[in-house]
């Protein structure tokens, strides 16, 4: 038997359907996306990874949402480096010291108490810029200034410095501004505060992490539990299927809201509680599309040849018949990620969500609501969320459309 076969499947409508290939060792693990391994060691795309690449490419839609998607994200990524009330690198007395690692106490820099550091506190910033000098207590914004030079009062000093983030703000930073809040945007918050004078553009950022992170987490493990649970409907059927059908419904008819109520009566909030139980009632997006597919697959020929020449179910199901059902389940992806990002805003938005510390993008929609003399609340909600679902999904109508052979990109 050749090391390679290539068997071209019939579709449904009788046209030309995703190109199957079956390698020589049936015994092989299974993959969805296949590498080869170079010379060198470093794994490298198959051709048909690197035709669905090319494809992906070619949709520039699809591209420069995952390019800008990607910098957003990056950013976000390392958000305490870019917003955060602490500096990023200090000097004090010839050593280095960074806050947003380690705490460290005000005595640290010659203060006087042992709890953390203020470090936006004049007298903290002239201990830390005069090595320490005591004068700081009485008027630290005279040493400061006479401290630039490396000298205060005659006498030459270990000077220190800090660097600060772009945003000297964390997301739970209360803002030393003048006024009522919410407070409209200014050179020192550019997307002004909320209702507790906390900087919204700091908010944002951990909120979009936030975000994206929950997402990103539910999406995969739903997606693993509901297309296990859909290959297995649909290659086996009978009265597994009948089985798994009959469990689907009775849980798919649970009102998850009314779950997700008493449990947070119960038990305290917090982010994996709450990964935990969108992922109980999420699984099952995937699994009528997978079961769909397999049902359909189950009898081609590709299946019939595989199983007389003894490949066992598992490789069958997941090496051979699940890549041609990528395109399919791919296609409901963004329906799954786009509803995840809701259910989370819409859960905080209700207060069932996260806790009520934790930055979150469906808390600030709140505060848009509750505060209408504030717009600049609500149009930041608007182009956070507009912006990140539609990134997401060009990205992943771009997976789905690279991973079907009937489309084409010039």
């Amino acid at each position: 038997m050749p090391d390679r076969e290539r068997i071209a499947m019939a579709g449904q409508d009788g046209g030309p359907a995703p190109d199957v290939e079956i390698r020589g060792d049936f015994n092989a693990s299974p993959g969805i996306f296949p590498a080869r391994r170079s010379r060198g060691g470093v794994l490298r795309l198959s051709p048909l990874n690197q035709r669905r690449w090319r494809n992906f490419k070619r949709n520039r839609r699809a591209f420069w949402s995952l390019l800008i998607f990607g910098v957003i994200f990056t950013i976000t990524l390392f958000a305490e480096f870019v917003a955060n009330d602490k500096p990023i690198l200090l000097k004090y007395r010839g050593e280095l010291h960074m806050p947003i690692f380690t705490f460290y106490p005000e005595t640290a820099f010659g203060g006087d108490f042992e709890t953390e550091a203020i470090y936006r506190d004049p007298e903290v910033e002239c201990l830390i810029v005069s090595g320490g000098l005591d004068i700081c207590f009485d008027d630290p914004e005279g040493v400061l200034e006479d401290a630039q030079d490396g000298v205060v009062d005659g006498a030459p000093i270990e000077k220190g410095w800090t660097i600060w983030p772009l945003i000297p703000y964390s997301y739970d930073t209360t803002v030393d501004r003048p006024g009522a809040a919410p407070l409209p945007p200014n050179a020192q918050n550019w997307l002004g505060t909320d209702d507790t004078k906390r900087d919204v553009l700091a908010r944002v950022l951990y909120g979009f992490r936030l975000s994206v992170m929950f997402t990103l987490i539910v999406t995969a493990l739903c997606s693993v539990i509901g297309i296990f649970a859909g290959a297995l409907q649909g290659y086996f059927g009978g009265r597994l299927d009948l089985i798994f059908q009959r469990i689907i419904e009775i849980w798919a008819a649970t009102p998850q809201i009314y779950v997700i109520i008493i449990l947070f009566a119960i038990l305290p909030r917090s982010f994996w509680l709450l990964v935990a139980i969108t992922v109980l009632f999420g699984w099952m997006a995937l699994v009528g599309v997978v079961r769909a597919e397999f049902l359909r697959a189950r009898n081609l020929e590709y299946v019939r040849a595989a199983k007389a020449l003894g490949v066992s179910n598992l490789t069958i199901m997941f090496r051979h018949m699940l890549p041609n059902a990528m395109v399919a389940t791919l296609t409901m992806l963004p329906f799954v990620i786009t509803g995840t990002i809701s259910l989370l805003a819409g859960l905080d938005f209700l207060g069932f969500g996260l806790p009520s510390s934790a930055p979150s993008l469906g808390e600030l929609t709140l505060q848009a609501k509750q505060n209408l003399q504030a717009p600049w609340l609500a149009f930041t909600a608007f182009f956070a969320f507009a912006i990140m679902l539609s990134l997401l999904v060009f990205i992943f109508e771009g997976v789905r459309d690279a991973f079907d052979p009937r489309k084409t990109f010039e």
